[in-house]
């Protein structure tokens, strides 16, 4: 991997994880709002800590070496690093099994936001699904049947694989739909402080799989992912302090947001059946998709300023 690939790279994954913790950063300053000054000073440090190290560090240390045992728990640190053959033959071999899981789940979580999450419509098409709301579960099913019934021709382990990875969507789904109820619980009073820091790291958890799992599109590479999940992971605690006020008034970021999502989970789909897309389209793609829904921002936030202004 060359330098500007490398860069290139780090930069699409800083990107995905701020953009995709946007919901997860919302929900930290509501709660740390309520917090005394001890607890949030030691969450917004210790808690950084295990978001990066615990979780966006080891998380995706752990997947790849499940996908690639023989590589062992160390060499999978470094193994798309390596010049060794066996090495690179092993990660190219056991890449399909973790890559169409990442996507199953990827997809599914992108359809799950299309049908059933309340939104700001950004593109035309989208009020649309939302009114269907109850047709996600068909679709989702219909597509893990289409998924495992391919795959299980290719590799009985890609099959098992994307079952996983439905199986995983369904369980931080289930943390997810908590969290809301969770933190007006939260925010009415009545727990202590602990259980609050105890709360957001769960929470934080579960929201760190998505960006662990999208960043194998960008890259198999556990240092990059660590590099550019963990400086992500940095802005979003600094957007939980000061600004998240500011990034309320993008409202189309999340769909950016979600968008990257269906593009990286269907670029680890074609990847894991064969097909070859260059490493530098998926930071792109990044890039132009969150462009896209910034820009539409800025111009929403431009247009209601002009017409209460006259």
């Amino acid at each position: 991997m060359d330098m500007l690939t490398l860069a290139l790279t780090v930069a699409g994954l800083l990107l995905f994880e701020t953009i995709s913790s946007i919901d997860n950063a919302v929900i930290n300053a509501e709660v740390l709002a309520t917090m005394g000054e001890r607890a949030r000073r030691w969450f917004l440090r210790w808690g950084f800590l295990i978001a990066v190290f615990a979780l966006r560090g080891i998380l995706p240390w752990a997947i790849v070496w499940l996908a690639v045992p023989p590589l062992g728990f160390l060499g999978s640190l470094t193994a798309t690093f390596s010049s060794d053959p066996s090495v690179v033959a092993a990660v190219e071999r056991s890449a399909p099994v973790l890559l169409i899981g990442a996507g199953t789940f990827l997809v599914f979580l992108f359809f799950h936001w299309l049908f059933l999450e309340p939104k700001n419509f950004g593109l035309r098409g989208e009020r649309f699904f939302f009114a269907q709301g109850l047709w996600f579960y068909a679709v989702v099913a219909v597509l893990l049947t289409v998924i495992v019934w391919f795959a299980q021709r290719l590799d009985p382990l890609m099959a098992f694989s994307s079952v996983i990875g439905s199986t995983a969507f369904f369980i931080t789904h289930g943390f997810k739909q908590n969290a809301e109820a969770a933190e007006q619980r939260l925010i009415g009073g009545g727990l202590s402080d602990v259980s609050k820091v105890f709360y957001l790291e769960v929470i934080d958890a579960t929201f760190s799989v998505d960006g662990v799992l999208g960043a194998f599109a960008f890259t198999l590479s556990v240092p990059l992912i660590l590099l550019g999940n963990g400086l992500g992971a940095f802005i979003v605690r600094k957007v939980t302090i000061s600004n998240i006020d500011r990034i309320k008034r993008y409202p189309y970021l999340k769909n950016g947001a979600m968008y990257s999502i269906l593009v990286l989970g269907l670029i680890m789909l074609f990847d894991s059946f064969g097909g070859h897309i260059p490493s530098w389209f998926s930071p792109i793609a990044t890039f132009i998709i969150v462009g896209y829904f910034f820009w539409k921002s800025v111009r929403a936030r431009t247009n209601v300023a002009a017409s209460s202004s006259s």
